[in-house]
């Protein structure tokens, strides 16, 4: 006796392969608009950050976090504690990645208690530190000797923990399509906490983190 066996025919299996490529098409396609969406929204982190020097420049004649008048065009009549005054030698001290104690950690609370920006200003806060859009820190520096990946310029804006495919766009969008050169560049961390520079030797690598940091 001859036994009947079941199973797909050709059309069938066909069907299926057309649903899953389907599937799989809008799965990347989605993925596709949410990367671009934060590469908007990482370029917008650099181009805010500058305005808010200005504005702080236009209505205190002073640098955010440098200001030596901070407590008197910050503070409210009789408190003296809500910030500490920078040097006012017009340059912003210490590193971008400090979370207190230096004129570099204190510009984002000047620049949010002259309302000029959202946010908390107490330093000791876990949301002080600004974040980008996947999840790393924001911080900014002077730019020149000492500046993360040899930028020059007056200023250095950092972010980090950006994957390198995001990198890539945002160097697109912002400068000259090169991470490893121009006004704006990527880099890895070393295990002391320092950033080397994308090169050949260190290549930038879509799955990973890298901060980026571009020059005002």
């Amino acid at each position: 006796m001859n036994t009947r066996q079941n199973g797909f025919t050709l059309v069938e299996i066909a069907v299926v392969l057309v649903i899953v490529g389907l599937l799989l098409g809008g799965v990347l396609k989605g993925q596709e608009l949410i990367d671009s969406a934060k590469v908007k929204n990482l370029a917008q982190d650099f181009r805010t950050t500058p305005m808010l020097i200005h504005a702080y420049q236009d209505k205190f004649r002073a640098l955010p976090g440098d200001d030596r008048r901070a407590v008197a065009h910050l503070c409210a009549s009789g408190v003296s504690d809500c910030t500490t005054a920078g040097n006012g030698d017009g340059v912003l001290g210490g590193r971008w990645d400090d979370d207190d104690g230096s004129e570099a950690a204190r510009f984002w609370q000047q620049v949010r208690l002259a309302n000029l920006a959202s946010g908390p200003t107490d330093t000791a806060d876990p949301a002080y530190i600004p974040r980008n859009a996947e999840g790393g820190r924001i911080g900014i520096q002077r730019g020149g000797s000492g500046a993360p990946l040899g930028l020059a310029g007056s200023h250095v804006i950092c972010s980090a923990s950006i994957r390198g495919k995001l990198a890539r766009q945002l160097d697109l969008a912002l400068d000259d399509g090169n991470p490893a050169s121009g006004a704006l560049r990527a880099g890895s961390t070393g295990e002391d906490g320092a950033l080397t520079l994308i090169s050949e030797a260190n290549p930038l690598v879509d799955g990973n983190s890298h901060t980026v940091c571009l020059s005002l």
